[in-house]
């Protein structure tokens, strides 16, 4: 009986009622889409960090592992002088030159490269063979509408696109290395070194070898550089998932309360019957709250289903953004919903039970 009533009371005012579950929805999509760039970005670049094939990997001095990486302190002397140290079969080198958001151009030594990775899984065309050819990911030649043959303006240079290739390897968009030297003004000189051994159990000894020969602390093995890949190592960016959290919670107490707070002064003589027929306070209470988590609920479950619009719109959006589905959050997100909802409810519900029998009875 009391669940017919609560469907009647939200079937009644439908406008009201899809209008609040569809301003819960925002707030939990709020929260999946950041959740879900986040983890899919970072897990993105874990991605194409692993499928170079490496087992070490050497960048710059006093660098940090979440920044991005820009100039290019070694000297291709390093290579070599890599390629000497015991159970190093391979060193190669790339050069890194930021584009503007997360993206960033690639210069890389394709023919080490491939004898490392394997090389790029091409869907058309394959590695450049002018100096002005350029290779980008599927994802880039679809967001930025590219094909074989597309010119490109990045770093004040004209480019031909020469392949298309899948993603999860190193880079999205890849140049010579020659050629991105000469550009940014560092013939010669790298931003980060790429070195597989001839069998990775040696990768913790030889870390330790190269942090004392080439006197640098930022030399990581594979799994550990891949490990700091995470949302807990970048400080600002689980303050900004906190935040969005607090303005979620701040929508769906604002939405709730409005509706709530209305749907009460609505039905003040229906409250009034209630009581009149010995229904207690605690009733009229909990009529409230099982209408607010109903309300919760249904916003969550819309919320969800437009977190899977966002990530097929952001397959298009033109930037290097990745979204994951990331279901325990789902949970998450659905509770904070569902708390945002009861603060909202609380001012309202008081008002309800407060409410004078006769008083009620005699609202017009």
């Amino acid at each position: 009986m009391l669940n017919k009533l609560i469907f009647a009371n939200l079937t009644h005012r439908p406008v009201r009622t899809l209008l609040s579950v569809l301003a819960i929805a925002v707030e939990v999509t709020m929260i999946l889409t950041l959740v879900g760039v986040s983890y899919g970005t970072l897990d993105s670049t874990k991605e194409r960090a692993r499928g170079v094939g490496a087992d070490v990997v050497v960048r710059p001095p006093n660098s940090q592992v979440m920044a991005a990486l820009s100039s290019s302190p070694f000297s291709e002397k390093y290579i070599p002088l890599l390629e000497k140290q015991p159970h190093v079969v391979l060193a190669t080198g790339t050069v890194i030159q930021g584009i503007g958001g997360f993206d960033s151009v690639t210069g890389l030594d394709f023919p080490a490269f491939n004898k490392m990775s394997g090389g790029f899984t091409y869907t058309d065309g394959g590695d450049p063979v002018n100096d002005d050819g350029m290779i980008v990911d599927q994802y880039y030649a679809r967001q930025k509408h590219l094909g074989i043959g597309s010119k490109v303006m990045l770093v004040n240079r004209e480019w031909t696109i020469s392949g298309i290739f899948t993603g999860g390897k190193l880079t999205r968009i890849g140049v010579k290395l020659s050629v991105l030297q000469e550009l940014v003004g560092s013939p010669g000189h790298l931003t980060q070194i790429y070195v597989k051994l001839d069998d990775p159990k040696y990768a913790e000894q030889v870390v330790d070898q190269l942090k004392v020969a080439l006197q640098d602390d930022q030399i990581y093995t594979m799994d550990a550089l891949t490990s700091l890949l995470s949302i807990n190592n970048v400080a600002m960016l689980k303050d900004f998932i906190w935040v969005v959290i607090a303005v979620a919670v701040i929508v769906g107490f604002i939405v709730v309360f409005m509706a709530m707070y209305t749907a009460v002064l609505e039905r003040t003589r229906e409250i009034g019957i209630i009581k009149a027929v010995g229904g207690s306070s605690g009733l009229v209470l909990s009529l409230l709250l099982r209408e607010t988590v109903l309300l919760a609920l249904l916003g969550t479950m819309v919320g969800i289903g437009l977190t899977y619009g966002a990530q097929e719109a952001m397959k298009y959006y033109p930037g290097n953004l990745v979204q994951e589905t990331v279901y325990e959050w789902w949970l998450y997100a659905g509770g904070i919903a569902i708390v945002g909802a009861i603060l909202g409810v609380i001012v309202p519900g008081l008002k309800a039970v407060k409410q004078d029998v006769t008083e009620a009875l005699s609202y017009e």
